[in-house]
């Protein structure tokens, strides 16, 4: 018994985070070679995106063409500034509020996106008006299918916008506070007590996440099967690939590290290498949703024509009305 209390703490696991002079010191052959593969992943991700914006910028139309080149710099900022924190661990503070601040707006930019691939904001409301729109959708709603559904009008448009559009700009307003309180000494992700900041800004943040998340899945849902001829599913999908990798994965790795699951390896404590981990895995996986989401967003796709989708349904709807009475 006596044997198992008597032992000693690195004192680098108690410390915070190695300058980056630090960690270029004790990479061995192989950290040398991984950090150079990440950091020129991170960098064709950024030259992909800026060679991606000149094209979006000459094809496309105002004002989709900057709603598409947000959405696609998600993947290519997160990675860049994944970079810097892998590079610099004591900046990792400031990197990741740089990737949730730019993530927020991309939420919002996808419902923009959503109703700008219908024909715009008034075309949306000519075409959507008085139809049924089913709420009862993820992240928020999904187990409530008692839940009645809801005309579409100008009013509900603007509270969907709102919902998205609050996350863009508490999270950043939160984001300054954090590190405003993180400077003081106030502000301590693994102080977990009552009285500590992070137990109460934490949680507020992940409500207004799934606030923000829930009118985009309920335009999407309701109105995916107009938008089919623009591949919109595997739009969507890497956007909530993107989401989930960047905020929930991001969280488990955090949360094992408090937990102390992830070991001290000095110099880095296990709440710093817990981040490292988190940075030289996004980094890869980022990259990978660069080079899918080019593949999607890099060609221009015909107008939408509703006469065709109507049609089409018509056709279904015909279709298994003789199906049933032939039964």
């Amino acid at each position: 018994m006596e044997e198992a209390l008597n032992y000693t703490i690195d004192p680098a696991c108690l410390q915070q985070p190695p300058l980056s002079v630090d960690v270029i010191r004790q990479l061995d052959v192989f950290g040398v070679c991984l950090f150079t593969m990440l950091t020129a992943m991170s960098s064709v991700s950024l030259l992909l995106y800026l060679e991606q914006c000149v094209y979006i910028y000459k094809k496309m139309s105002y004002p989709k063409k900057s709603i598409l080149i947000w959405i696609n710099g998600a993947a290519p900022a997160i990675a860049t500034m994944s970079c810097i924190g892998m590079w610099i661990p004591r900046a990792v503070m400031f990197t990741d509020m740089a990737s949730n601040c730019y993530f927020a707006v991309v939420v919002y930019k996808v419902l923009v996106l959503l109703i700008e691939e219908l024909g715009g904001k008034t075309a949306f409301l000519q075409r959507f008006t008085g139809k049924q729109f089913k709420i009862s959708t993820g992240p928020c709603c999904c187990c409530c299918c008692c839940l009645p559904t809801v005309p579409m009008s100008r009013g509900l448009l603007f509270w969907l916008k709102v919902g998205a559009l609050q996350y863009a700009i508490l999270k950043t307003a939160l984001s300054v506070l954090a590190i405003a309180l993180w400077t003081n000494g106030i502000f301590d992700l693994s102080d977990l007590e009552i009285t500590g900041a992070a137990i109460w800004l934490n949680p507020f943040i992940g409500v207004l996440t799934l606030i923000s998340l829930w009118p985009v899945a309920i335009m999407f849902m309701n109105t995916n099967v107009y938008l089919r001829s623009v591949k919109i599913i595997p739009k969507y999908a890497m956007y909530q690939l993107v989401l989930v990798l960047s905020q929930l994965q991001t969280s488990i790795i955090n949360i094992l590290a408090l937990d102390g699951t992830i070991a001290c390896s000095p110099p880095f404590s296990s709440q710093a290498r817990a981040s490292m981990l988190s940075q030289q895995m996004m980094i890869m996986e980022m990259f990978i949703i660069t080079l899918v989401t080019r593949f999607y967003y890099r060609r221009t796709y015909e107008p939408i024509s509703f006469e065709e989708l109507d049609n089409r349904q018509n056709a279904l709807k015909d279709l298994d009305g003789l199906v049933e009475h032939d039964v």
